[in-house]
């Protein structure tokens, strides 16, 4: 009698919201991306296709036109270019700056090395003064 009582109230724990068996929902498949095919094709193809022709960006702001180059926006004045020659000076700078630190470091490591010869010099030339001293002792 007990083990049937014990059956029985199993069957009444059970919860009607939970089965046996674990069944998720199916999720659903992502969408792509991009619906456009156009980034497979290589730059070549793209201009061909589209008619695209892709340069540096340039913007106008105030009167004065800009464009995107090797990292930097160089300003455009009419006429003059004194955008590109600024640019092109200041690149010209940064590689003599460069240049010259290079050359101070050679500059130092050559008056260590004449420093370091003029010391082995004197040493040996002490030494030298030094045995001709015994010799004469010997005498």
């Amino acid at each position: 009698m007990l083990p049937s009582l014990i059956q029985d109230l199993k069957k009444s724990l059970k919860m009607p919201l939970f089965g046996n068996t674990f069944s998720p929902k199916k999720i659903p498949p992502r969408k792509s991306a991009s619906l456009s095919s156009l980034h497979t094709l290589d730059r070549s193809t793209r201009e061909v296709e589209l008619g695209l022709e892709y340069g540096p960006p340039a913007m106008n702001l105030g009167g004065q036109s800009w464009k995107f180059e090797e990292g930097q926006w160089i300003s455009e004045s009419v006429g003059n270019g004194s955008g590109k020659e600024f640019q092109r000076l200041k690149k010209r700078n940064v590689q003599l700056e460069e240049e010259n630190n290079l050359l101070k470091l050679k500059i130092e490591i050559l008056l260590d090395m004449l420093t370091e010869t003029t010391v082995e010099y004197h040493l040996m030339e002490k030494e030298a003064e030094d045995i001709k001293t015994q010799i004469r002792r010997k005498k």
